[in-house]
């Protein structure tokens, strides 16, 4: 009997910017993952010091174009997380 099928998994490009790179510890990371993840659903597999969820500051951006976190990745985006900004 042949072995089931591996499930189906996507690579995206995870870029950090600003408090974020400097929380975490790196900046820029090629992640695998499974078909159907979120911005919202891969931020836990970050490894985030200050717990789980996404924070509702952060902002994300898919090939450079803010999204919504739900949005679902396709094989090769590039995804980014940016924190509040401020300034005058």
């Amino acid at each position: 009997m042949a072995a089931p099928d591996p499930p189906p998994e996507l690579t995206v490009r995870v870029r950090l910017f600003a408090g974020l790179r400097e929380a975490m510890g790196w900046a820029e990371q090629r992640l695998t993952t499974a078909i159907g993840t979120t911005p919202a659903t891969l931020w836990p597999q970050l490894d985030p010091p200050d717990g789980e969820a996404l924070p509702a500051t952060v902002r994300v951006a898919i090939n450079q174009q803010f999204a919504d976190p739900a949005t679902p990745l396709a094989d090769g985006d590039e995804l980014a997380f940016l924190p509040p900004i401020s300034g005058g």
